[in-house]
């Protein structure tokens, strides 16, 4: 499981790292988003599952199609969230009463 954590904050960073260029690219930057967005959606769907990751997905989608919001690093936030941040259920314990008819 660490080794599988650890990837993704890699690929994360990476990811956010890719987002983050077209700032610095002048006049092409923002039209190479529009190819960016979709790609970055379907990454965040591919590394985290379930309704977390659609969500995920839509939020980077929505970050990287915007103007000025590229420096926010989203895939790194959401890895936060997975692996720091959110509190993991603790099982419900319960008792199962059995009798034995002899």
């Amino acid at each position: 499981m660490d080794k599988t954590k650890y990837k993704l904050l890699k690929k994360g960073i990476l990811y956010d790292l890719i987002g983050m260029s077209s700032l610095f690219i002048p006049v092409v930057g923002p039209f190479l988003d529009l190819i960016w967005a979709p790609i970055a959606a379907n990454k965040m769907s591919n590394m985290y599952k379930d309704n977390e990751g659609k969500l995920a997905s839509v939020i980077v989608f929505l970050e990287e199609i915007l103007p000025f919001t590229d420096f926010i690093p989203t895939f790194t936030l959401m890895w936060l969230y997975t692996f720091v941040w959110k509190k993991e259920e603790e099982p419900i314990l319960q008792t199962i009463e059995v009798e034995i008819n002899e």
